[in-house]
């Protein structure tokens, strides 16, 4: 009669061994991560952020945009696509930051303040200096398309800025485009089209003169309608990629003359169009 064959238990180690050893290694990449976020220098992480609230635009409270899927919450940097960002904000360019400039991003935690200083310094003077020689190719291509008395061209260090005024654009009271005006538009779609390699940003604005209808119930609502309708009429009359337009209403939040006066209230019923750089 042939004997029963005793049970062996599989060779290697018992199943509940490995799940335990999985769990001890997830463990210790959880510590290691809690360790390396706390040695960030809280004084210099905080006087940088609030630099780089004046060089490009982070806005306080909470977690924030710098272009698209890009995140500064808490003192805590979630940057998608950096190298992407940084050359289209012209960071990577040989005329803006050398790769020295790149390299203090990495030593951040080396520098003492005034070093810090001068490095945000640093950007923000390049950054001028790009956006002065960029406005001037663009006032000049405003002269030679017969548009200069309608469209004023600034520049700060963050973007260059096309101005038209909202009696050009726009009947009293309405968001529909003036057919008079769809001419300068198509003028403005070419030098985007040439002068645009990143984010174009078209902000409404109104004077404060209250206002209700039927269709806007306030100038908030008007400048927004004022701003998506010029946003339509890019995107349907010209080359630009509309991932890379934006569009806000402002209404009568940000005057740029005395709402006193007719005049000052007609500066101020404009339509912006900020160029990136």
């Amino acid at each position: 009669m042939a004997k029963r064959k005793e049970d062996t238990p599989p060779p290697g180690s018992p199943a509940w061994m490995a799940t335990f050893s999985d769990m001890m290694n997830l463990l210790l990449c959880f510590f290691v991560l809690l360790f390396s976020m706390s040695t960030v220098q809280q004084d210099k992480w905080d006087a940088f952020i609030a630099s780089m609230n004046n060089t490009f635009s982070i806005f306080d409270s909470g977690a924030t945009t710098i272009g698209e899927g890009v995140l500064i919450s808490n003192g805590v940097s979630q940057l998608n696509e950096l190298d992407m960002y940084l050359e289209s904000t012209g960071k990577l360019a040989d005329s803006d930051v050398n790769a020295e400039d790149i390299q203090e991003y990495d030593r951040f935690e080396e520098m003492d303040q005034q070093e810090v200083d001068q490095f945000l310094e640093h950007i923000e003077e390049q950054n001028l200096q790009n956006n002065e020689e960029l406005a001037e190719r663009v006032e000049e291509s405003v002269k030679e398309s017969g548009i200069d008395d309608q469209v004023e061209v600034t520049f700060n260090s963050q973007y260059v800025q096309l101005s038209m005024k909202g009696a050009l654009l726009f009947d009293s009271g309405s968001a529909e485009l003036q057919e008079s005006s769809k001419g300068v538009l198509d003028k403005v779609a070419v030098l985007l089209e040439k002068y645009a390699k990143g984010i174009v940003e078209i902000e409404g604005h109104t004077d404060n003169v209250p206002m209700h209808s039927a269709k806007y119930a306030d100038n908030e609502e008007l400048s927004s309608a004022r701003a998506l309708a010029v946003f339509y009429y890019l995107v349907d009359n010209s080359l630009l990629d509309p991932v890379d337009l934006r569009h806000a209403g402002m209404g009568e939040r940000v005057p740029i003359a005395d709402n006193s006066t007719e005049e000052g209230r007609s500066k101020n019923r404009r339509v912006e169009i900020r160029i990136y750089n």
